[in-house]
């Protein structure tokens, strides 16, 4: 079951990054990102209470302090700057620098975990990069401008680091605690942190503006729905049932599912080299993971 919801997590993101590319042209990534952590925390309250009861979880002081960090880390920053990479350079490239999240894992599991990278996983890491320069090269950059592709591969590829950190910092949690829970503690860490910075910087006056604003809110709410309750449960499902590394692979497959649905609804171009990057991509995460 756990290779199952990392594939259904892939389909479901990918429909909902076609969706934050609609709702993101009049709300901004932050603004948006914020939307969707504080709607889907508030409706993990009755998911907990459905689940777990009303009881207390007995997790430690570290592994409050661990889950919180994730979220901050995974969620209030990486889906800030994932949502910015999506709207400077569209979803088929995001989704395409995306697939770095894969060997991010795995590099953070060397670095927090002591495993060790094959000769052949470095050729596959190199693979993945020649196939983001590909998809996200191109000779006359008519419908996005060289600065834009620029700061949306930085954003992106920061975005997935920030992820791949996160979900490192609590996958020994996931094992052995209550799944609710921690994925209940994750976004209320990720949605307090975003507050919190609205409330330093005193941006609320700015948010309000945006929020009040005329919104395609059915959009903003189905995608919310979609990116961070649903896709986020079958994520974290997906890295508690099976291995780290085989749940990445899998959900690198969001890739060629946001490419097929930005060129279905959002009428994105399909060519040459962004089949070829795609193919790129998934032989390095294909020598990186599963040999």
């Amino acid at each position: 079951m756990g290779e199952f919801y990392s594939v259904a997590c892939a389909a479901c993101w990918a429909l909902a990054v076609i969706l934050f590319r609609r709702s993101g042209e009049t709300l901004p990534a932050f603004e948006l990102n914020l939307f969707k952590n504080v709607l889907a925390s508030v409706l993990m309250v009755p998911t907990i209470l459905l689940v777990d009861g009303i009881g207390w979880p007995a997790f430690s002081g570290l592994e409050w302090l661990i889950m919180a960090l994730s979220g901050l880390v995974g969620i209030a920053v990486a889906d800030t700057w994932y949502l910015r990479a999506l709207n400077l350079m569209g979803a088929a490239r995001t989704g395409v620098v995306a697939s770095l999240y894969s060997p991010f894992v795995i590099l953070m599991s060397i670095y927090f975990l002591g495993e060790v990278l094959l000769w052949w996983q470095y050729f596959g890491f190199v693979l993945v990069l020649a196939g983001i320069l590909l998809v996200t090269w191109r000779q006359n950059r008519r419908d996005v401008s060289l600065r834009a592709i620029r700061l949306g591969v930085a954003f992106g590829a920061a975005s997935v680091l920030m992820m791949a950190v996160g979900i490192v910092m609590v996958k020994p949690i996931l094992e052995t605690r209550s799944f609710m829970w921690t994925m209940g503690v994750r976004l209320a860490a990720g949605a307090a942190g975003m507050l919190l910075f609205v409330h330093l910087t005193r941006g609320w006056q700015r948010s309000l503006v945006h929020f009040r604003s005329p919104q395609p809110w059915t959009i903003i709410i189905l995608a919310s729905l979609l990116g961070s309750y649903l896709s986020m449960m079958l994520w974290l499902a997906g890295y508690k049932l099976t291995e780290a590394s085989i749940a990445s692979v899998l959900n690198e497959t969001a890739a060629a599912f946001i490419v097929l649905f930005a060129w279905l609804f959002l009428k994105e171009e399909m060519n040459w080299r962004r089949v070829a990057g795609i193919g790129l991509t998934f032989s390095g995460v294909g020598l990186m993971v599963v040999f």
